[in-house]
């Protein structure tokens, strides 16, 4: 509880009386014991003494405007309120190419290194092929001397081991050993170039995206940002989709038709504040998928419906060349089915057959049910 200034000075009066009536002390030595707290309760009394900040609390506030600084830099924004890292209040230099890539799914791209794993893979092959000849060969010495009991008996290998040990010879249980930590270290290796195989390669459009990005960025210096003119060994982090090359001409068709209602269709109030370089496109995967769904629909109502109508209008033709007409819209058709399959998605061959065949089939169906007299 904080005491108020009247009572402060009715301390200090007390204090000062009872340094008076005590005559038995001198005055030299009662002045020493009670000049200093005196003081230092009149000087607090009256605000002039002042709490010392400690190193701690200097370091402590120090960090505070730090977090601050941070904060008014990446600030909220938005109709939502969120943050989001704009790639020109980043440094320029590997946190800006950091926010870059991080950016968009597309833009992260790096180097496999295909050559150094493979280069690695056959020295740690070389090395286990060197260990089995050295077991090879002290397995038939062994027969050679007729130490053949040693390969029958583990126990007596082992105990046999034991006495070479002491005598500095090389032992059957240290080269065993020797290949264990090498093969386990060939294994993992030998399945880290496995799952990086299966990496996809980006399409020629995101990586002349993430280049051309480097050329007018030039976050780093001209040595390490070379990684890039390594075209085959450059993989990309993103899952292939379904309709990837068709979603990228459609990406491609907004990027020609650029304006201010098409970034407000398919970008997002976060993506459209991620940079303000024009020459950046940040488009909302989900709104364009959706874009996707609804073209490859309407091509799939069109393919199944035009031929047939066009085929029901020849049957009313009522004459003997109509029939052939309509066997000709039947192929150009099927052909174009079959075009549309390989391009918007990725089916296999066999697929590809039997949905140009059963197509096919619908359509002869239709022909054979309609009088072409």
């Amino acid at each position: 509880m904080s005491s108020s200034p009247a009572s402060r000075t009715e301390k200090v009066e007390g204090l000062v009386n009872q340094s008076t009536s005590q005559s038995d002390a001198s005055s030299s030595t009662l002045y020493s014991r009670m000049s200093f707290p005196i003081l230092r309760l009149v000087a607090s009394s009256f605000g002039l003494l002042t709490p010392q900040k400690k190193p701690d609390d200097e370091e402590r506030q120090v960090g505070l405007d730090q977090v601050e600084d941070d904060a008014s830099i990446f600030a909220p924004g938005g109709l939502d309120g969120t943050k989001v890292r704009k790639l020109e209040d980043c440094p320029n230099g590997y946190p800006r190419l950091a926010a870059f890539n991080a950016s968009e799914q597309n833009f992260m791209l790096y180097r496999g290194f295909g050559c150094i794993h493979a280069r690695l893979l056959l020295k740690m092959q070389a090395d286990i092929q060197m260990l089995e000849s050295e077991l090879d060969a002290l397995d038939r010495d062994h027969v050679a001397f007729g130490d053949e009991t040693r390969l029958r008996s583990w126990d007596i290998d082992v105990a046999a081991c034991e006495a070479e040990k002491k005598e500095g010879e090389r032992t059957r249980d240290e080269i065993l050993e020797d290949l264990r930590v090498n093969v386990c270290q060939y294994d993992e290796l030998l399945v880290k170039a496995r799952e990086l195989v299966s990496f996809q390669r980006p399409t020629d459009r995101d990586y002349r995206s993430v280049r051309n990005w480097h050329k007018q960025a030039a976050p780093l210096v001209s040595e390490e940002q070379d990684f890039l003119l390594w075209k085959e060994d450059i993989i990309t982090l993103r899952h292939g989709r379904e309709w990837a090359n068709f979603d990228g001409l459609v990406e491609e068709m907004l990027h020609r038709i650029d304006c201010s209602i098409v970034r407000r269709l398919f970008c997002t109030d976060e993506q459209r504040r991620k940079s303000s370089n024009k020459k950046i496109y940040y488009y909302s995967p989900s709104r364009v998928a959706k874009l996707v769904n609804l073209i490859i629909t309407t091509v799939i109502f069109l393919l199944l419906t035009a031929p047939v109508l066009s085929m029901y209008r020849l049957s009313t033709l009522k004459t003997s060349e109509s029939m052939f007409a309509a066997i000709g819209v039947l192929m150009v058709f099927t052909l174009l089915f079959a075009a549309a399959m390989s391009m918007l998605t990725k089916a296999r061959r066999h697929e590809l057959f039997a949905a140009s065949a059963a197509y096919c089939a619908v359509l002869v169906v239709f022909i054979g049910s309609t009088s072409f007299d």
